[in-house]
């Protein structure tokens, strides 16, 4: 029992949960941040590309510019997860 009242092993103790918390920390953010920009991207391939290329159609029309048909906009989610 006279070990754990030794100063050195509360140090240490708290010098681990304090990494430990910083550890824990730093992964939400990382997971957080991808799953932001995971939405980001589908938001902007499913609602605002279309419009994108509706107004970029209308812009050819007016310049009379030769356009190729808009490509079809699917979005895939490769992480397989069903939401």
């Amino acid at each position: 029992m006279r070990q754990f009242i030794e100063p050195y092993w509360w140090t240490f103790a708290l010098a681990s949960l304090v990494q430990l918390v910083f550890f824990t920390r730093w992964v939400y953010r990382r997971i957080r941040n991808e799953e932001i920009m995971r939405i980001f991207v589908q938001d902007m391939a499913t609602n605002h590309l279309p419009h994108i290329y509706h107004l970029l159609e209308k812009l050819c029309d007016q310049q009379g510019i030769n356009r190729s048909h808009a490509p079809n906009i699917r979005w895939i989610d490769l992480n397989g997860r069903q939401r």
